[in-house]
Formats: structure tokens, C-alpha cells, sequence
């Protein structure tokens, strides 16, 4: 346990960047893991769900370095080259890593045991056991569908068609990632557009893919061509900076190299909407991704009713938008965002409790909560449940506060945020031990 505390600072003011994309960063790895010859990454985020990814492929025969100057080097195995892993694939806490990777390995002849640390291994999976069995594949583990999982992977795959019962990227990327290897078409069915990460990457490497409407098309059993990325900054770890100098008087601060993907850009839009100064600056196009430089001032926000709809765009930042709404005017209402009772803690119940625990004036709705502005004051240590976004949020939270707040275990935020209380504390902050 790494109790941390965060207090009062001045301005937040500097010139930055941060750790490169999560959702980008497993996709790299996994495609130049596909491609016939070497593909290269830089900007690759090194958090421990990433490298949890890399380690796996490296069992289902890649290789994977990484160079003196910073370069991660792939050496992929070509579409049907995975070999049989020689033990269980532990995902830690990456529940992005785990459902990519079932897809992966859904339609590849091979078995292949999934198992985590205590927290994914209580998150559910049957989101993606299910659509996967209609290739052909057998998942066995306990009645619950949560890991332990094993996979044996089907031995001559079937193309499906399937409708997304519920938004989510995971789920889509996995059912894609498992045509690649199925001859003919693989159909995903999306009535709810979530981030499309899957989709550029797809099209980057060569894979014959075409989205019509509310279907994506994946052609299968195409050689990929090996290709040099360049992973943009996360925008979801940009987000904790991006409200840390909104609500923090005189801060001035310029983010490099952020992803700006729409698919990504809700936080960014409903902080513009309660007020928050924030512009993009650079615009251009990476790899097939959107990138800008952020600049971002200090603004006096006020609370607003956040679309429901504009839940898929910004689901991971619901966390960090709690903070802004206690330091706003008025109330912020965020329903229709159930899906984070399922991530890595039930961030809805977590929040409502660790806010409520700080003096914040919260009201919690089976889908969502509704914050009011709030003096915020000391607490002791906030539980975070192994969840690195309540973990940054609340450290974020306590640089306006009147006392301190204190987290149980600020080493959680390494498996996406390698270096963030340093990179907070260099601007301005004070975070500390």
C-alpha cells in the first residue's frame, strides 16, 4: 500500500506531455504481432496493463523489444501464426489487454488459459465469451463467466454477424480481432458508436475493412503489412491535467501530442460547455489518428446536464469530471452511464463514497450521480479499490481543497499513468507521500 496526499497548491503552469494512449498502445502491439515482418512503436505507453499486453503476445510467439532510444521493435507472426503459450496468460488488472486478446486467440487453433489480479478477475466477461462462441470457440471456467478463463480456440472458424447488445469498444475490437483470422466476412453490428481506435488501425495495417452505416466489415485472413506507429498522448490521461489547471486559479498549461480521436473528445466538449477554456492547437493527422496540442487556463465553471448520449465518448473520464463539477457552479447531472459499475471498481459507488467521505454535496442514481459545488475538506484515506482512475481523481480533487486528501494506494495509478505524481508536482502541485 502507497498512501499518497494530495494538498493545496499554487498555479499549475508548463509546457508538457503525457504518457501515450492505452487503447492505441494494446492495438499497436497486437497488429505488428499479426503483420509479416518488423513494425516499430514509439510513444508507446509503458503502464502495466500495456506491458502485460506485450509480455502475453511475446508467449503466443512475438517479438517484442525494446531499443536504446526508446523504440519497441515487433516481430509479428502473420495471421494464423500464433503458437500455444506455455502458461496461463496473467492480464493483471487490463481489462482492455484480456478481451482484445480472447478475440485474438478466439479463432486460432490454440488453448489458452486468462486469468488477472483480484480485481479483473471479478469483471465480467461474458460480453465477449458469448459473441466469440459463435466462431467456434469453448471458454470453461466458473458459472459466473469472470476469470480464470480457458479458450480453445476453433480449429476452422465461421464468419458471424452480430449486434453489439451494449456500447463497447472491447467488445467490437474483439469480434474484429477474431475475423482477421475467419474466412470471409465478419459483420459487427454497432447502433451506438464508441471509439473506433479498432477501425483506423485495422485500415493502417492493410485489412481489408468497410464500415456501411451501423456495420463493420472485417475481410479475414488477409497478410497484414508491418508499419511504423506513432501513439499519440492519452486523452484520458491528459483529462486529470486538463481539469487539475481548469479548477485551480491562475494555471496556464499546453499539453502536446494529444489524440483528439471524436470518438474520445466527450470530457474535452462538456468542459468547453461549463465554461472551461480550453483550445486546440496543431491540429493534424498521426498514423490515421487526430492529434493536437492542448492549451488550457484556469475558468470559473458551472454545472450542466451531460448528455446521456455522449456516455461512449468520454466513459473513462466520468471519474475526473466529478472533481470539475464539486469546484462548479451549480449541479452537474451525468446519467445513463451504468457501464461504470462494470469497470475496474463500480466507479459510480466508489465516487458517491469517496466524494460524500470529503464534504462533497453527491446524489447517487442507479446510473449515474449528480454533484453539486462543494467545500471540499479533509478526509481520511479515500479507498480506491485498485482503480487508478478514482485513485488520480481524487488526487486531483485535493489541490483546491481546504485540507488534504489522502488515498490508501497511489500504486495502481502505474498500469496507465506512469510518472503522474512527478509529471503534477513539476507543474505546480503537491502531492507527496
Amino acid at each position: 500500500m502507497n498512501q499518497l496526499t494530495s494538498s493545496k497548491s499554487g498555479a499549475l503552469k508548463g509546457i508538457f506531455t503525457v504518457p501515450g494512449d492505452k487503447s492505441i498502445s494494446h492495438r499497436s502491439l497486437i497488429m505488428g504481432a499479426l503483420a509479416v515482418g518488423e513494425s516499430t512503436v514509439t510513444g508507446l505507453l509503458e503502464g502495466e496493463d500495456v506491458l502485460g499486453t506485450a509480455a502475453a503476445l511475446r508467449e503466443l510467439g512475438a517479438d517484442i523489444y525494446k531499443d536504446d532510444k526508446n523504440v519497441w521493435h515487433i516481430h509479428g507472426v502473420g495471421i494464423g501464426g500464433l503458437k500455444q503459450p506455455n502458461k496461463a496468460l496473467d492480464m493483471g488488472n487490463s481489462g482492455t489487454g484480456v478481451r482484445l486478446l480472447m478475440g485474438l486467440v478466439a479463432t486460432h487453433p490454440i488453448t489458452v488459459t486468462f486469468t488477472g489480479d483480484e480485481s479483473l478477475c471479478s469483471r465480467p466477461m461474458k460480453r465477449v465469451t458469448i459473441p466469440l462462441t459463435e466462431f467456434g470457440a469453448h471458454f470453461s471456467g466458473n458459472e459466473n463467466g469472470t476469470l480464470p478463463i480457458t479458450v480453445k480456440g476453433a480449429k476452422m472458424p465461421l464468419p458471424i454477424s452480430y449486434k453489439l447488445p451494449v456500447a463497447s469498444a472491447q467488445v467490437k475490437s474483439a469480434i474484429m480481432l477474431a475475423g482477421l483470422n475467419t474466412p470471409g466476412i465478419t459483420t459487427v453490428i454497432e447502433t451506438i458508436p464508441t471509439r473506433d481506435h479498432s477501425e483506423r488501425i485495422f485500415k493502417y495495417f492493410g485489412v481489408p475493412i468497410k464500415i456501411d452505416g451501423e456495420n463493420i466489415q472485417v475481410t479475414g485472413q488477409t497478410e497484414l503489412t508491418p508499419r511504423k506507429m506513432a501513439v499519440p498522448a492519452d486523452p484520458s490521461s491528459a483529462s486529470f491535467l486538463i481539469v487539475a489547471a481548469l479548477i485551480k486559479e491562475g494555471s496556464d498549461i499546453l499539453i502536446r501530442n494529444v489524440g483528439i480521436n471524436p470518438a474520445r473528445t466527450g470530457l474535452f466538449k462538456t468542459l468547453i460547455e461549463m465554461g472551461g477554456d480550453i483550445k486546440f492547437e496543431n491540429e493534424r493527422q498521426e498514423c490515421g489518428e487526430d492529434v493536437a496540442d492542448i492549451h488550457v487556463k484556469y475558468s470559473e465553471l458551472t454545472g450542466i446536464t451531460v448528455p446521456p448520449e455522449r456516455a461512449p465518448s468520454m466513459i473513462d473520464e466520468y471519474p475526473v469530471l466529478c472533481i470539475a463539477a464539486t469546484y462548479a457552479a451549480g449541479k452537474t447531472v451525468m446519467r445513463g452511464i451504468e457501464e461504470l459499475r462494470v469497470k475496474e471498481s463500480d466507479r459510480i459507488a466508489i465516487m458517491v463514497k469517496g466524494l460524500k467521505s470529503c464534504g462533497v454535496d453527491v446524489e447517487e442514481h442507479d446510473d449515474g450521480m449528480t454533484v453539486s459545488h462543494s467545500i471540499v475538506k479533509g478526509t481520511i484515506p479515500i479507498k480506491t479499490s485498485l482503480d487508478h482512475r478514482i485513485a488520480m481523481s481524487f488526487l486531483v480533487l485535493g489541490l483546491c481543497a481546504e485540507n488534504q486528501v489522502t488515498i490508501d494506494d497511489g500504486s495502481v495509478i502505474e498500469t496507465s499513468f506512469p510518472g503522474f505524481v512527478d509529471l503534477l508536482n513539476s507543474v505546480g502541485a503537491n502531492i507527496h507521500s
